[in-house]
């Protein structure tokens, strides 16, 4: 028996990593109940209130304060506060027969065996017959946890390890036992990718199991390869970023983060479980752990690697755990690397030189290379599963194999065997085939190499790949900005692929012709593309260099564009369906405003942005938030027209930006029927199956409306506010004037309040604001800081 539906969870654990995957079962809905231990003692604070250990104020304390840490926490563990609503905080002696109603129970309590054991022995006691039950455990064995429990228990018991921050980092290792259902397995690898909106691995019950097990090896290696060559901490981050595909804490930074407290326990786990050459490697190195000895273990203590003073950044030196200037690196290969094209050139440049920085990278990744390898089939059943569990729980651009195929695999086997390093033989039998490398592309298709064959590499139904449909002829036509797209079924996808997804004339016009296509031969367009970014708006450098080089009527001309395909967008016959996700700001937020239907990835940050740069909206960013804000109005119910402009003033005058897509819902960029897509991979088949959903519903453009506005008593209120924090100090006179111009924009400028206008001449008030903003020496500084500096020039 096997619960259908997970409706409901428990928790057990609320510490960092408990209270961080409540928090993400909140996100995707599911009421969550948060259980700890009853606190041994009380607290002096508790004493002078008269509290006891009786009281539930008490007995509850551990989880209830999580909850409180969940709301103050950076970056956010919820996607909304309003999700905390969705988690109740309780104990595990009173509230322990709660457990029945729980569809998934998840263990994260301390990492000791006995422990775990002794708490899943209650949890066979009050769970229900075909509830899920699982632990987080990064180490522990999960077989060894199971002994001892009924056979039902264990036929729906795994290992379900998520990676900190469960919101943000993408991969979760699912490990079965030997008692496993495989049903229970298949559930959990589905739920896990569909509704967690994981990249889910299927992990063996080894030390660390994957992601953490090569993860730390190639730690250590870059530890003890720095003490080797005299490098400093700051010269090896320099190098092992994202010059070579990683995030940009690179190593040291990432360590920091992580707590060297946590990776030195990490370390152990597989310390205390191997033998030989591999024991060597996680044997941490005296000086982390007289670190860990000192307190000095990263973020959360203000010092580890590093340390801030003043706007100094200080790296530890490991032989006498002094502080000094941070470093970077220096050499011929870096510069080299850096003019190459795509991440397997920038590879095969650093690693063959014989420089410091290229011997630095040869001696921290052919190591790992061949761990990965040796690895292959204990950890993992294949190269695909280690490949992904990297870039998902690491952020990796890519995994080990996929490295090793960018370096060529042939020439780094006789590098690799003249360093001494043992290969596994499978990977030599590889090397001398036809076709020396683990993956290989065939019609559009990726296949990767095992046992002896090749196999097609495993992809959802739900994950469009635009790279791929492109391989296979699928453009219907494309300019130096964007391309249109078949993704079959009758719709199209209008991809942004200019520097940065910025929206300039190139764009403008394939959006002109992907509507007019759409409308001829299609049932719906999807706006979405496979970038960094869904968009950070419009292309600033082209706009500062037109008007320097006055041509303010060539600008003119390209934001009139901008708003006519806009409506095009908005009064299509089909459904336009846009899909943001990541940075949708400014023009991309506009582009996104008018379509039928926005299907968002959970991950989007979504605002009107222009006042950063001395501007505001240009292409009915202005009009289309004020009419999502009316139309969010009760149908017959009187309101306040002056508190809707105000709203939408204050949104767009503080470039107010949601830090998720639940938050640009309640900030009415998102309509209530706009969809959320949790799992990012899944964005661009999700908003192409809304697309198909309202073509199949018989879709209607909308209506042209009239929309009332707040007139000249509403300018002179929505200029109160900004009068006040001018002569406070808050704001300077540029920003006065910005705002003064986008109040008369919302209000509709000199009209009698309450008039009713179209959407063209709000469309007029808001081009000649925005071109005569432009046209300031301000402005135009303002713009070129944003260029150069990539932040806000206050002026």
């Amino acid at each position: 028996m096997l619960v259908q539906h997970i409706q409901k969870a428990a928790v057990l654990g609320s510490g960092v990593m408990g209270s961080g995957i409540a928090a993400h079962l909140a996100n995707i809905g599911i009421p969550t109940l948060l259980l700890d231990i009853i606190p041994r003692e009380l607290t002096k604070e508790e004493e002078k209130k008269g509290l006891t250990l009786n009281d539930a104020e008490v007995r509850n304390k551990l989880a209830a304060h999580a909850l409180k840490r969940l709301l103050k926490q950076k970056p956010a563990p919820l996607t909304s506060k309003e999700n905390i609503q969705l988690i109740t905080a309780g104990n595990l002696e009173d509230h322990a027969e709660q457990l029945k109603d729980a569809d998934w129970i998840i263990e994260v309590v301390v990492e000791n065996l006995q422990v775990k054991k002794q708490l899943f022995e209650k949890v066979e006691r009050y769970r229900k017959p075909g509830s899920i039950v699982s632990s987080n455990t990064s180490g522990i064995s999960v077989e060894a946890m199971a002994e001892g429990r009924s056979e039902e228990f264990r036929r729906h018991f795994l290992g379900t390890h998520f990676f900190n921050p469960p919101r943000y980092l993408k991969l979760l290792e699912v490990i079965p036992t030997k008692d496993t259902d495989p049903q229970v397995l298949d559930y959990m690898k589905q739920f896990g990718e569909d509704i967690l909106g994981k990249g889910v691995v299927v992990a063996k019950d080894t030390p660390n199991f994957i992601a953490n097990r090569i993860g730390t090896y190639g730690l250590l290696k870059t530890v003890q390869e720095m003490m080797t060559s005299g490098l400093s901490a700051g010269e090896v981050d320099s190098i092992t970023g994202p010059l070579i595909g990683r995030p940009k804490s690179a190593t040291f930074r990432t360590l920091d983060v992580v707590g060297i407290d946590t990776f030195i326990h990490v370390a152990n786990n597989v310390y205390e479980q191997v033998e030989g050459e591999e024991k060597q490697v996680f044997d941490v190195p005296a000086f982390m752990k007289k670190m860990r000895d000192n307190g000095w273990i990263g973020a959360k203590s203000g010092q580890g690697f590093f340390k801030k003073e003043g706007k100094s950044i200080l790296e530890i030196n490991p032989e006498t755990l002094e502080y000094h200037e941070r470093k970077k690196l220096k050499a011929a290969s870096i510069e080299l690397a850096k003019q190459q094209k795509g991440l397997a050139a920038t590879w095969k440049t650093l690693i063959y030189s014989e420089d410091q920085a290229g011997s630095f990278l040869w001696n921290t990744i052919a190591p790992v290379l061949v761990y990965s390898a040796r690895l292959t089939g204990e950890i993992a059943d294949d190269i695909v599963s280690i490949d992904q569990a990297m870039k998902w729980g690491f952020g990796w651009e890519q995994g080990p194999f996929e490295i090793w195929d960018a370096i060529g695999l042939e020439t780094s086997l006789q590098k690799m065997e003249a360093s001494g390093l043992d290969v596994p033989e499978w990977v030599k039998e590889l090397a001398k085939s036809d076709h020396p490398s683990f993956y290989k592309e065939e019609d559009g298709e990726r296949y990767f190499y095992h046992q002896g064959e090749y196999q097609k590499v495993p992809v959802s139904e739900k994950v469009i790949d635009l790279k791929k449909l492109k391989k296979q002829g699928k453009v219907l036509k494309k300019n130096s900005g964007a391309s249109l797209i078949d993704i079959g079924d009758g719709v199209v996808l209008l991809e942004f692929h200019s520097p940065n997804n910025a929206i300039g004339a190139d764009i403008v016009q394939m959006v002109n012709y992907a509507v007019d296509e759409t409308e001829k031969h299609y049932k719906g367009l999807v706006i979405g593309n496979q970038g960094k970014n869904f968009c950070v708006g419009a292309n600033l450098a082209m706009i500062l260099l037109e008007v320097q080089d006055d041509n303010l009527w060539e600008v003119e001309m390209v934001v009139k564009g901008f708003q006519q395909a806009m409506m095009k967008v908005k009064y299509c016959s089909k459904p336009v369906v846009a899909a943001p996700f990541a940075m949708t700001l400014g023009g991309g937020a506009e582009v996104c405003l008018p379509a039928a239907h926005i299907q968002a990835s959970s991950e989007t940050y979504m605002g009107l942005v222009e006042v950063g740069v001395g501007l505001i909206p240009g292409g009915g960013g202005n009009k289309e938030l004020y009419i999502r804000h009316l139309e969010n109005m009760a149908n017959g119910v009187p309101f306040d027209l002056q508190a809707v402009a105000n709203q939408v003033f204050e949104k767009i005058a503080m470039a107010k930006t949601s830090t998720s897509a639940a938050e640009a819902k309640e900030n009415n960029f998102l309509a209530a029927a706009d969809g959320i897509s949790v799992n990012s991979d899944h964005l661009l088949y999700d908003a192409k199956q809304a697309a198909l959903y309202l073509y199949e519903n018989n879709y209607r453009a909308p209506k042209r409306k009239k929309v009332p506005v707040v007139g000249e008593t509403g300018y002179a209120a929505l200029l109160l506010g900004a009068r006040s924090m001018l002569k406070s100090g808050f704001i300077s006179e540029h920003d006065f004037k910005i705002a003064s111009k986008l109040a008369y924009v919302i209000a509709g400028g000199k009209l009698p309040f309450g008039t009713e206008v179209d959407e063209e001449y709000l469309l007029d008030l808001e081009r000649e604001a925005f071109l005569s903003l432009i046209a300031e020496p301000k402005s135009q500084q303002r713009m070129q800081h944003m260029l150069v500096k990539g932040k806000p020039l206050r002026n």
